[in-house]
């Protein structure tokens, strides 16, 4: 099932076949880097049932993003429920990322989480989507930035699941942009 295409890549529910590579993004130390700790294999798999179980309960959650040529996976951008209460009210949805490095630095991220933004205003009808990630992870709060989601240091915050054994990790920036907003960054957008 194909969520929504960009110019380069399908954004698409998993398949079998894309668990070499979820378990590949979830188990790198360099994908992994501002997390506390890497999956094993069958983490990754648990994991990876989760959130195939996700996406058919809720519409909602972390896409494979795949090559549009060949429909090679190259790792995961998605819409997805936060259960971070009271950080964030119930019903509040992040967008987030994770990709195989011989795939950064080619835009690949910033295509798809725009397009995913698109989707969450126009077809799913969200009225904010919220993206966190820890300060010093200035690759993720990059993308925030060229997709046009602001800073809200008001709403930064200490993230619960972090171990306290990992104290550089905790800390947690967030960005948010409303539907108005996206809008009137995009007015051919159809309302």
């Amino acid at each position: 099932m194909i969520i929504c295409k960009s110019e380069r890549l399908s954004i698409r529910a998993w398949k079998e076949s894309d668990r070499d590579l979820f378990f590949e993004i979830n188990s790198d130390p360099k994908v992994m880097e501002f997390f506390p700790f890497r999956r094993s294999r069958p983490e990754a798999d648990a994991l990876f049932d989760r959130v195939g179980r996700g996406i058919a309960e809720t519409g909602l959650g972390f896409f494979a993003i795949a090559l549009k040529g060949n429909d090679r996976p190259i790792g995961f951008c998605g819409l997805a429920l936060t259960d971070l209460e009271p950080h964030f009210p119930k019903g509040t949805v992040e967008i987030g990322w994770r990709l195989s490095t011989p795939f950064w630095g080619k835009g690949y991220v910033t295509e798809a989480a725009s397009e995913l933004l698109r989707y969450g205003f126009e077809e799913k009808g969200l009225s904010e989507i919220v993206s966190f990630a820890v300060g010093a992870n200035t690759r993720s709060t990059a993308v925030m930035q060229r997709i046009g989601m602001r800073r809200d240091p008001s709403r930064d915050f200490d993230h619960p699941r972090v171990p306290v054994d990992h104290p550089a990790l905790v800390r947690h920036v967030l960005y948010a942009i409303r539907a108005e907003e996206w809008r009137a960054q995009h007015p051919k957008a159809e309302k």
